[in-house]
């Protein structure tokens, strides 16, 4: 597995091997022990998810406030979407700033993204399945929503012309910093 650190610590972009021929290929999603390597701490995840989304579909940018809040291992193994993690931990010296990164069903990328993160994606081809591992259960009531398109934060969503579908969760999500 190739890993890739970005500008946000903690955030890795994880690269499997992938074994292809004529016939298709393989490759090992999720492997405990390589993970923790790559994490460099031992990572318990308690919930897997699977979400289909179509072209346009923005869903975040949702975190869970401590003691909830949730690591996410996510991947999309069909379509592609432009994903993306807000630094929203107050003494963290890259607090405010995100990352972005294209996790497809061709590129098998995957983004891991530690607690104390907002998360969010945008769906860029017709549609996508997006899978995620957490490492909290969800809890509505630790639960926070970010605008997407907050101008502190300026995310370069790759809209291409587009008004991204929101949920009304999302609709009404707060600014950054409230």
């Amino acid at each position: 597995m190739k890993v890739t650190p970005t500008a946000i610590d903690g955030v890795l972009i994880l690269e499997p091997k992938v074994f292809g021929d004529e016939r298709g290929f393989f490759l090992e999603s999720f492997n405990q022990q390589a993970f923790n390597a790559a994490a460099g701490q031992d990572i318990n995840f308690v919930q897997d998810n699977h979400s289909r989304s179509a072209r346009g579909v923005l869903r975040g940018l949702h975190g869970q406030r401590a003691p909830h809040a949730q690591g996410k291992l996510v991947r999309v193994t069909q379509g592609s979407v432009f994903d993306v993690a807000v630094d929203v931990r107050a003494d963290s010296p890259t607090y405010g700033q995100w990352v972005g990164v294209e996790l497809s069903g061709t590129n098998h990328r995957q983004l891991w993204i530690p607690p104390g993160l907002a998360h969010g994606f945008l769906v860029t081809s017709d549609s996508a399945d997006f899978l995620y591992k957490t490492t909290a259960f969800y809890r509505p009531e630790a639960e926070f929503s970010l605008r997407w398109d907050d101008p502190t934060l300026a995310i370069a969503w790759p809209l291409n012309g587009i008004t991204p579908a929101l949920s009304a969760k999302d609709a009404a999500a707060l600014p950054f910093g409230r």
